[in-house]
Parts: structure tokens; sequence; C-alpha cells
């Protein structure tokens, strides 16, 4: 007799909840956080674990992603890296700024700003008025962090942009629906389809940011240094490397997750250094199907739309 085929199915869920990895929650934890944002839209007093007396602002407080998978009937298990789903996770112990700070401003102790306006509304000098502050909310586009050398003058700084990972499918609250119905023994199977959508992360949402902020920065003579994670660099379709910072536009530094003591560590991976068309090239990049292998959808698409048809 043939040997059965194993089935293994994957799905994606939480990472890590307000800091803590899912996958060692007990029972019980399980069942009291999700019976609090099970229907609920906002959770209100629980602290962010990466920033400092910060409440979070991440509705149902998912940190991360992590996909899990399940070969036949056994245990669920998580595999592959963490997906950074919070720009807020990527504060942990100031560790991403030391690391930027040492690598563009030669200094392990870098000043760290927060949201400085860089894009400002046009508007005719006379509805400007006189004492009206720089840091207004007129601002329409903000550089996320800007870390200064302590001493150098004249003053010496660099841009930090950070980059979490949206997701599509069906929303967390499948999720906490499902574990407030009981404890589970063990971390059970997803409940909703979902995955990370690297094209609205990347060339929806990040390519902007780079093509708006980089040139002005660039003619300052500055750099831009963005904060993404393993699984997002992964994303990136044959990125062009500059050996050297001084001949990079964009450094990215590229963060891992490192289990430790049954909690996920943020710990610096490695930097890129490149020119910001090689940036824009990667984050859009692929590869077009032949013309066959289109039409070969179009014929798909249109014998499942005939069937349709046909049962109406």
């Amino acid at each position: 007799m043939a040997k059965k085929k194993s089935k293994t199915r994957s799905r994606y869920s939480i990472g890590e909840w307000y800091g803590r990895a899912f996958e060692f929650f007990s029972p019980k934890q399980r069942y009291d956080q999700a019976k609090l944002h099970a229907g609920l839209t906002t959770i209100a007093g629980l602290e962010c674990p990466f920033q400092k007396n910060r409440i979070c602002t991440k509705k149902g407080g998912v940190c991360s992603l992590r996909k899990y998978e399940r070969i036949d009937d056994r245990l669920v298990k998580g595999t592959g890296p963490l997906v950074t789903t919070c720009p807020n996770r990527f504060l942990e112990d100031d560790t991403i700024f030391r690391w930027i700070s040492e690598e563009i401003l030669q200094t392990k102790t870098p000043i760290i700003l927060g949201q400085i306006g860089f894009l400002d509304r046009l508007r005719p000098v006379e509805e400007i008025a006189d004492d009206e502050q720089e840091d207004s909310q007129d601002f329409i586009g903000r550089i996320d962090n800007v870390l200064v050398h302590p001493s150098n003058k004249p003053i010496d700084w660099c841009a930090v942009e950070l980059q979490a990972v949206y997701f599509s499918g069906k929303s967390m609250n499948r999720e906490f629906t499902m574990l407030a119905t009981q404890e589970f023994p063990n971390t059970p199977f997803p409940a909703a389809h979902r995955r990370p959508d690297w094209r609205s992360s990347g060339p929806k949402r990040l390519l902007p940011q780079l093509q708006t902020k980089v040139p002005t920065i660039r003619t300052w003579g500055k750099k831009m240094a963005v904060v993404i994670d393993e699984a997002f660099f992964s994303s990136l379709v044959g990125l062009e490397r500059e050996k050297h910072l001084s001949n990079a536009e964009i450094a990215w530094f590229v963060v891992k997750y490192e289990l430790k003591s049954n909690r996920w560590k943020l710990a610096p991976k490695e930097v890129v250094f490149s020119h910001l068309d090689a940036s824009v090239k990667a984050l859009t990049g692929g590869v077009p199907l032949s013309k066959e292998k289109f039409e070969a959808q179009l014929q798909e698409k249109l014998q499942l739309k005939a069937k349709k048809t046909d049962k109406s």
C-alpha cells in the first residue's frame, strides 16, 4: 500500500502580542488577552514595551506576524522569521539608533529627534503669521527620525525612515474571536487567511517616501537610513549594492529577531548601501510574464466567468 502523502497547511497569524512571543502564551493568557479584544476596536491603557512610558497605539496590539504550519493533524509550529507590522517594534532598546549612528555619524550616543517636518504647504507669504511655529501641523510630510551627532560642529545628522509591513486578508479580529472561545491547550492554527503585503508596503508606501525625500537630502550632503526587517528585505528584487557609504544615497539597515528566553529580541543583521535609482528598481522589480503565460491567465478567467454566467 502506497504511503499517504502528508498535507501541510500554513497561514500567518500573531507573532508578537504586546511585545510577547505568541507561541509562549499559556492557554489562559491567550484566552484572557483575546477576551479583551474580541469584538472591540480599541483597548486603552496597555503600554507599548518598545517605547518608554508610551501607550500602544496599534489596534489589537499585534507587533509582528509569523507563519504557522500544521502537517496533517500534528501540533502547530511557527516557522520562518517574524514580519514586523508596527514601526514602533523597531524601537526596542534604541538598538537601531545606536547602530545607524555608529555607521553613519561615528558615534554611539546620538541625539534622537522624532517626526521632523520636511514638506511644507505652499502658501502665500501674507498668509503666514509672524509668530507661526515651524513645528505646526501645516507640514504635509515628516521624517520619522533624525539622529544628530552630540558634539560635531557644524551640525552633523542623518535621516531615518522606519518601514513595517502591511498585511492583506482577514483582520486580526478573526483571531481574537477564535481565541476568546476557549483555552486552547496548544497554539491553535490561524483562523483566517492573510499574508504580508510587500507591494503595499514597498512600492506604494516606502517608495514615494524615498523619491520625495532622498533627492533633497542628497543635495544637502546627508544620508537616508531605512530600517526594515529581513523578511521585507528578502522581497526586494536584485538590489544593486555600493561598497562604501560615501558612494551611497541610502543605507538599508536590516534587522532580525532572535528568540531568547521565550521572547524575540531585535538584533542588527546587515547594512546595505545603495543609490536611489537602484532602490527604486528593487522595490518595483519583477520579471514580466511572457505573452503566452499572460494570455493563459486571460483564458482561465474567461472560462470561470463563462461558468458563472451559465449557472446564473
